[in-house]
């Protein structure tokens, strides 16, 4: 699991990180909402929680927070403040956030929810995705081109259902072994070539191939 922590006081931010890092989880820190906001929008798939403090140079979480909802960016979000008042709380749950954590806390707690997040579905994550004339349903497990149905293996789903939701952006093989295999090391980039070669073959069938195209030196986009 990869965590993106969002907090101004870089001691704390670094402390977060260590933390979160002897339990297993991969974690970032950044230290100013304009940056935090940019990062999700542009890679919220590269992570599976934000721990968003409220008070933050540029942009305060609680504007962040909106925004990313606003755009139907559904990543758990754990909001950190110094405030405890009701209304206080009833803010930050009303601008999307999934928790609530008032600062001081014990680290054990943060733990607990962080916990407690990551094992929610994210049940507004878009099930169904168009684009061109490739059309899936996540739910059913089933992509259509043409009207016509692919036959594709687990991983084959997988691999175009994440082409599918970013599309026209090029994806390099780490970025697609990290999210498709789980793997970071570039010595499987075989794995990845030998599946886009077979899913080629299955989008040929449908006179759909040219839009999963290579990018020379930089990876493979799904063009629209």
């Amino acid at each position: 699991m990869r965590i993106l922590i969002v907090e101004d006081q870089e001691k704390l931010a670094k402390s977060l990180k260590k933390g979160l890092e002897q339990k297993g989880y991969v974690a970032d820190y950044l230290l100013d909402g304009e940056s935090a906001q940019r990062r999700i929008e542009m890679k919220a798939d590269d992570y599976d929680a934000v721990i968003l403090d409220v008070m933050l140079p540029k942009r305060n979480g609680v504007d962040v927070c909106k925004s990313w909802r606003s755009q139907n960016i559904t990543i758990p979000v754990l909001m950190l403040t110094a405030r405890d008042t009701m209304a206080d709380k009833v803010t930050g749950l009303d601008c999307g956030a999934d928790d609530y954590l008032v600062k001081p806390f014990g680290y054990e707690e943060l733990l607990a929810r962080l916990r407690a997040l990551l094992r929610r579905p994210r049940q507004a994550l878009q099930t169904d995705l168009t684009v061109g004339d490739l059309k899936l349903d996540s739910a059913k497990k089933q992509i259509t081109c043409h009207g016509r149905t692919l036959s594709l293996t687990a991983k084959e789903f997988v691999l175009l259902q994440y082409f599918m939701r970013n599309p026209n952006l090029v994806l390099s093989k780490e970025q697609i072994l990290q999210h498709v295999w789980n793997y970071d090391s570039s010595a499987f980039s075989n794995i990845v070539d030998a599946h886009i070669k077979n899913l080629r073959k299955k989008l040929n069938k449908v006179q759909y191939d040219h839009v999963l195209q290579t990018v020379r030196g930089m990876g493979y986009s799904l063009k629209t």
